[in-house]
């Protein structure tokens, strides 16, 4: 397992694999959640900043190093301008697919080749380390529902936690919309955007675009 932290979005992507329902990770609602934590992991890096809401690199060669975050920043760089909502949904699977593919080569998911029919072959991902995924999904539960004070919570927690619990993960118990609900939520988007008001204001925009786009297996694989 790599000593490097998992992004935002891998964490995502992890959460969002369920063992028990097969086709929930091919969901449109968790491939638009992954890149809407791509989106909240350049904005954390301050490779994208916002200028009146919308998503703008901050300079023109700037790039991290991590594949999938630079192959996103390249499309907005070469695009045009968009809000932070209005970047969930465009070729959402190439994003979600480069995050896949990372997770497979960090030992975090496992490819498997089979047949359907006996004749057509395919590939399965399953969560090679379940206890990970199962400790990922405690940690955020319990940023979520916990007794920890918003402000303990680390910003990379604190926004990961903001984006699934908008998005109402089955793996986490599903969507709340009580008003504690909401408020937690509230105070980490704050938190995740700590000394950065735009942080604050693209999770926000975020956390709206993932709550109106729930995870639902068997949706058409167009965004």
């Amino acid at each position: 397992m790599p000593d490097r932290p998992l992004s935002v979005p891998a964490r995502l992507c992890l959460l969002g694999w369920d063992a028990a329902r097969p086709g929930s990770a091919d969901a449109a609602g968790l491939r638009r959640l992954v890149r809407a934590g791509a989106l909240a992991e350049l904005a954390r890096s301050g490779l994208l900043v916002d200028q009146d809401g919308v998503a703008v690199p901050a300079g023109p060669d700037d790039a991290c190093g991590d594949a999938v975050l630079d192959g996103l920043l390249e499309l907005v760089r070469e695009s045009v301008p968009r809000r932070w909502r209005g970047w969930v949904r465009p070729y959402a699977r190439v994003t979600f697919d480069a995050v896949r593919e990372q997770l497979v080569a960090d030992g975090f998911l496992r490819a498997e080749r089979r047949r359907v029919l006996g004749v057509f072959p395919s590939v399965d991902h399953v969560v090679a380390r379940p206890g990970v995924a199962r400790s990922l999904r405690e940690e955020v539960r319990d940023v979520l529902d916990g007794a920890l004070p918003v402000a303990e919570v680390p910003e990379r927690d604190a926004a990961v936690a903001a984006l699934a619990g908008a998005a109402g993960l089955r793996t986490l118990g599903g969507g709340r919309t009580d008003p504690d609900r909401e408020r937690r939520l509230d105070a980490l988007t704050v938190r995740a955007g700590t000394g950065a008001p735009a942080v604050r204001r693209a999770l926000r925009e975020l956390r709206a675009a993932v709550a109106a786009e729930p995870e639902r297996p068997g949706v058409p694989a167009g965004g």
